[in-house]
């Protein structure tokens, strides 16, 4: 942390519980939804809301847990934080995966989480791919390939790394950023820069996070950090799609330093 930056005891304690190896998956998720938006939450409580599913289960987790995709309603932010997708039993594929993995692991079942882009699903061995958003549907190359081409159109090419498994750190991050821009669009500046330093705690050299709050505190008017986050990118990221951009951003910067 830079010494002109203020320390945020939430980030602090959120960065020593995220990587703390004593808690699991579930649990660094409940702590995520603790520190943005729900501070009185019981995260024993959930967790043995999850085991209590698991354990009313024998056989099936694909058609009893009671668990859909909310595709009315995609983007609410809600659809990040494990406890508010417990409570209303929809999500989005990255939060009902955790839940399906989780499920699972209590009925003697490794399941695995697969970080696919722009749609989180999980495998059971190396050969059947599932899909919780959708109720558990065994996804054939076919069907991976769509949702790619959904989201992407041409631009990005199937490759079976696709289909590896996704490390906790890396659903927290996905989570986290999610949740970044959710607030941005909101206009709720502070717990976006919130989330992008939650994100840097575990990740310090993401070139994504780096712009971003490079760009927020541009928002607080914080000029010289925000140039030198903005330069900082783009040492690290010199041929990024967006260093036009970012190039201008930090030229209208310096003007409005240079009229003060």
């Amino acid at each position: 942390m830079k010494l002109n930056e203020k320390f945020d005891p939430f980030v602090a304690e959120w960065a020593s519980f995220a990587k703390n190896p004593n808690y699991n998956l579930v649990e660094r998720c409940l702590k995520l939804s603790q520190t943005l938006e729900y501070p009185n939450l019981d995260i024993t409580e959930y967790i043995k809301k999850l085991n209590d599913i698991g354990n009313s289960l024998k056989f099936s987790i694909s058609k009893h847990h009671g668990f859909k995709g909310d595709i009315d309603d995609y983007y609410n932010p809600k659809n990040n934080f494990l406890n508010a997708v417990l409570e209303k039993k929809s999500g989005i594929p990255i939060t009902l995966s955790i839940i399906y993995a989780e499920v699972a692991k209590t009925i003697g079942l490794d399941i695995r989480i697969v970080g696919f882009p722009s749609h989180v699903v999980v495998k059971y061995g190396e050969e059947m791919i599932l899909d919780p958003f959708n109720g558990g549907k065994l996804l054939s190359a076919d069907d991976l390939r769509e949702i790619l081409y959904q989201k992407y159109g041409g631009e990005i090419e199937f490759s079976p790394e696709f289909l590896n498994e996704i490390e906790p750190e890396k659903i927290l991050i996905r989570l986290t950023r999610n949740l970044k821009n959710s607030y941005v669009q909101s206009y709720v500046y502070d717990m976006a820069m919130r989330c992008v330093n939650m994100i840097l705690a575990l990740e310090p050299n993401s070139p994504e996070e780096i712009r971003d709050k490079g760009i927020l505190e541009e928002r607080f008017l914080n000029h010289d950090n925000a140039i030198r986050l903005l330069d900082q990118y783009l040492e690290i990221s010199p041929n990024a799609d967006d260093v036009d951009f970012v190039l201008d951003l930090i030229k209208s910067i310096r003007e409005k330093i240079n009229q003060l």
